[in-house]
């Protein structure tokens, strides 16, 4: 279960906490590692979002929480369609 999430450094970072653990991650990294249907084939699992289209200055601008399992971000780039579970969020580096 997360108990917080708090969005630090103007919106360019992110840190959850899980409980047994805190982890912080850029907000470029987030967007990179976006699993939806824009960002990577529903079937295949190819990533159809080129890394270097991200700009290193994107910055997180909201989040909900999805249910109790996931975040959903709102980037400076207006998108907003992936679904990050927690489990997802956890095992990435």
């Amino acid at each position: 279960m997360v108990n917080s999430v708090k969005i630090i450094n103007e919106g360019r970072e992110v840190e959850i906490d899980f409980g047994d653990e805190v982890k912080i991650f850029s907000a470029r990294n987030l967007r990179i590692n976006c699993g939806c249907a824009n960002c990577e084939e529903e079937w295949s699992g190819k990533r159809i979002l080129e890394p270097t289209s991200v700009s290193s200055g994107i910055v997180l601008e909201d989040f909900m929480y999805i249910g109790k399992y996931a975040l959903q971000f709102l980037w400076s780039d207006e998108h907003f369609t992936g679904i990050f579970p927690f489990t997802v969020l956890k095992n990435l580096d």
